[in-house]
């Protein structure tokens, strides 16, 4: 949603979709606020990955939106697609719910990166997620993934993953960066984008077909 604009009309349906093939739908929700992160769950995500967070206090609002109280402050609402229109036993739906849902915490500023350890020791907080361009872009380096100061942030970010007990992220262009990053001790990859991938396709078997 951050950046495609797709709205939770168009997710619905994908949810719904990807359930039947045992596939986990994550949404990657526009911003920090309520109304994206409990309606993304409430439509039937089974996780969410939030931008641009930059304190642990931010971290633990965002968790407390993925939470029903008196853990958290998500609005409770049952027997809808996100427990599969069923009834039963709603303290034990809301146990079971919060055990299987994934929240993912982007650190992408020089902010979230210089308070990284205090978002990696929140509570319900499963993933820090290394936002690799727009954290060179808030630490003045655009685009510069040799830099010093980029190669420092990668460390901070998995150190503080690994002394947590939290997974480090990333989304890797190709085969060759998801090599590197599972190298640097990154458990969760992503590969790329759907429309990077199809152009790539596209531009192998175009390439293909014109060395005959």
């Amino acid at each position: 949603m951050e950046h495609t604009g797709a709205g939770f009309e168009t997710l619905k349906p994908q949810f719904s979709l990807c359930r039947a093939l045992r596939v986990v739908p994550l949404v990657r929700v526009p911003g920090t606020e309520y109304d994206f992160i409990a309606r993304a769950l409430d439509c039937g995500a089974l996780g969410v990955m939030v931008p641009l967070v930059d304190t642990a206090e931010q971290a633990q609002f965002i968790v407390s939106c993925t939470r029903y109280p008196p853990e958290g402050r998500r609005g409770a609402a049952f027997g809808f697609v996100h427990d599969d229109y069923q009834g039963g036993d709603v303290v034990e739906k809301m146990r079971m719910i919060h055990e299987r849902t994934l929240v993912i915490a982007m650190i992408e500023t020089a902010k979230g990166l210089e308070n990284v350890e205090a978002i990696a020791a929140v509570p319900g907080v499963d993933v820090l997620w290394l936002g690799h361009f727009d954290l060179t872009n808030f630490l003045g380096i655009p685009g510069d993934f040799s830099h010093s100061k980029y190669k420092d942030a990668v460390k901070r970010i998995t150190a503080a993953a690994d002394r947590h007990g939290k997974a480090a992220g990333y989304m890797a262009a190709d085969e060759a960066l998801g090599r590197e990053y599972l190298g640097h001790g990154f458990r969760m990859i992503a590969t790329g984008t759907d429309q990077g991938m199809l152009q790539a396709a596209i531009a192998r078997n175009i390439g293909a077909w014109r060395s005959k």
